[in-house]
């Protein structure tokens, strides 16, 4: 199974890659929560472990980003920060535990074993995106948008997909292209233009709240309005 950690401290990051790979765990690390977040969102871990201090975005920042794209991978908050009111914190932005530093590896170990005992049901339920009134069965690759069944491409279902694990976020067109198509973005071709539309017209037309926007000069959105 693979761990994604989250760590700025090298000294830290060692002894955790280096006690969870003596425990036979796979183990990816980042060491900003920008990073991270881009890892989490691409690949599938069995558990992340973050720090809170960290580059880029911090710890709690990129638990509440995961969650609210999604990801329900099991989440261990791993920090110095031992308030009470951090620890609400953690668990109010959607960590599954929280461990004060310093700590003994044991306890580490025992509770992301812990955490990986749920990761298969997890990852069952994480074959449904929702956004919404949007649902979207990734296993049986069915979308309904409050309860009507939409019937969609192959690649109109890549692009829905790939907006639905970023909504909120503007992407650009490049974005798209690299994601959706796996190609490099020519500028003279209009080709995610024409299936923005074709996704429109079925994902947005028949109904009175819009959810897929235009950001003039970067890109589209998936957003209520």
């Amino acid at each position: 199974m693979k761990i994604l950690v989250v760590e700025d401290e090298p000294k830290t990051l060692h002894a955790i890659r280096q006690g969870l790979e003596e425990t036979q765990f796979e183990v990816d690390i980042a060491y900003d929560g920008l990073i991270a977040k881009r890892l989490a969102l691409k690949n599938s871990y069995a558990a992340i472990i973050t720090d809170v201090i960290i580059p880029g975005i911090n710890g709690f920042e990129l638990v509440r980003q995961l969650r609210a794209q999604g990801v329900t991978t099991p989440i261990l908050i791993l920090t110095a920060l031992d308030e009470t009111s951090d620890k609400v914190m953690g668990f109010d932005v959607g960590s599954d535990q929280y461990l004060t530093k310093p700590f003994q590896f044991a306890e580490l170990l025992a509770r992301i074993r812990s955490l990986t005992k749920r990761s298969r049901q997890i990852e069952m339920n994480a074959q449904t995106l929702r956004f919404a009134g949007i649902e979207m069965n990734l296993d049986a690759k069915t979308v309904s948008r409050d309860g009507h069944s939409i019937d969609l491409t192959a690649r109109e279902f890549a692009l829905l997909e790939f907006l639905m694990r970023n909504q909120g976020r503007v992407v650009s067109k490049a974005d798209i292209a690299a994601q959706v198509w796996d190609l490099n973005f020519d500028a003279g071709t209009n080709v995610v233009e024409v299936y923005i539309n074709y996704l429109r017209k079925k994902i947005d037309k028949d109904f009175p709240k819009k959810l897929i926007h235009t950001q003039f000069g970067m890109g589209y959105v998936l957003r209520e309005e």
